[in-house]
């Protein structure tokens, strides 16, 4: 037993592209490797033929592994959380509303939730120099294509804003002739979804909020140069 041990220690095993190849300790002279014999020879070719089999699924604790479809559709869905933490959109530069609404803003619907989500008075701040790059066009597109009745106020306080902003003049006078008509009618939305709330009564028996809106709506009308 002694003797095999120490043969065992003094045997180096080395792997190359040509075979195993074995070493004495302390030597460069190979050990001549056992020739294959045919016993040896269909042992190899089992267990390559095992190998190409494909691996059955396997159950650990009456629960089976995942499958490779599994793991894909495992993945799909996993990043879901990180989709609605992207639909938070909180600019904080004119730079920054640019690239996002660009880049990532793609659809009417997500331009126009966007808009509400910054509302007038950050609107206002962002672009307190000048809406540029076109992108005032593209704002009144959405809003004339998703205003809805309930958001009429807040609608009102964003054309409001951009209306402040500088160069505004300059960047309306810049519009193409689509979304001029898109502004066109966007007013006439606003004015329409304004008046059933208004019929039967006069003018001094309003409400002073919408009082207040219908006097903010002829307003805008004329900064928008809408006839």
């Amino acid at each position: 037993m002694s003797t095999l041990i120490s043969r065992k220690v003094l045997v180096q095993l080395r792997i190359s592209h040509h075979g195993l190849h074995f070493f004495l300790l302390g030597s460069s002279l190979p050990i001549p490797s056992p020739v294959p014999s045919s016993e040896n020879e269909a042992h190899r070719d089992c267990g390559l033929a095992s190998a190409q089999r494909p691996i059955p699924e396997l159950k650990t604790h009456g629960f089976p592994l995942l499958s490779q479809s599994s793991w894909k559709s495992s993945a799909l869905s996993f990043p879901s959380f990180v989709t609605q933490e992207k639909t938070l959109f909180q600019p904080e530069t004119s730079a920054e509303f640019y690239r996002d609404w660009r880049r990532h803003l793609r659809s009417g619907p997500e331009r126009y939730e966007a808009l509400l989500q910054l509302g007038g008075p950050k609107l206002g701040r962002l672009f307190q120099m000048d809406v540029g790059f076109g992108l005032l066009g593209e704002m009144l597109v959405a809003l004339a294509d998703h205003v809805r009745p309930a958001d009429c106020r807040a609608v009102l306080g964003i054309l409001h804003s951009l209306a402040s902003t500088g160069r505004f003049t300059l960047n309306l006078s810049l519009m193409s002739r689509a979304e001029r008509e898109s502004c066109r009618a966007l007013f006439q939305k606003l004015q329409a979804m304004g008046t059933p709330s208004s019929e039967g009564q006069g003018l001094g028996e309003q409400p002073g909020g919408l009082q207040e809106e219908e006097g903010l709506l002829q307003e805008l009308l004329m900064l928008y140069h809408v006839d």
